[in-house]
């Protein structure tokens, strides 16, 4: 059991979360790359609920099981496209506050000329962050299966 419910406790504020959310799912951002960048956050904050709840959503959407295996390793992995491994170095870097220097915003952009898409992508890395902010300290587990 999570040390707060969110949701109770500040319904207006978890309910802008839910809104943002809602906002760049419905934008130019791809399903997949959404999905992925969700989990690699997660995964590298700790975030135990959301990686499940975002593995199982890519999953639902036909993000392979071998690719969720190899995303911890995607850099390595021959498994991911060149769109997603730029989506995926953008949020690695940003999660981890490193500079975000030309040579990667050059090839964030290359990959995402669109800048609604570029900005859906931003946005995503910042809201996946801040709810795994939530996640973390509130102690969020997900389901025992």
């Amino acid at each position: 059991m999570s040390r707060l419910n969110l949701a109770k406790a500040a319904p207006d504020a978890y309910a802008g979360f839910k809104q943002a959310d809602a906002a760049i799912r419905s934008g130019p951002l791809d399903a997949t790359v959404r999905e992925l960048v969700k989990v690699r956050v997660s995964q590298l904050n700790g975030c135990v609920f959301c990686v499940d709840m975002h593995g199982r959503e890519a999953r639902r959407i036909g993000v392979s099981e071998d690719r969720l295996l190899q995303l911890p390793v995607w850099r390595e992995s021959e498994l991911f496209d060149e769109r997603e491994r730029a989506a995926l170095a953008y949020a690695d870097a940003a999660t981890r506050r490193e500079d975000i220097t030309d040579e990667l915003w050059a090839a964030t952009r290359q990959h995402f000329p669109d800048d609604a898409e570029l900005g859906h992508l931003v946005a995503q890395v910042s809201l996946i962050n801040a709810l795994n902010l939530i996640g973390v300290p509130l102690r969020m587990k997900p389901p025992r299966r």
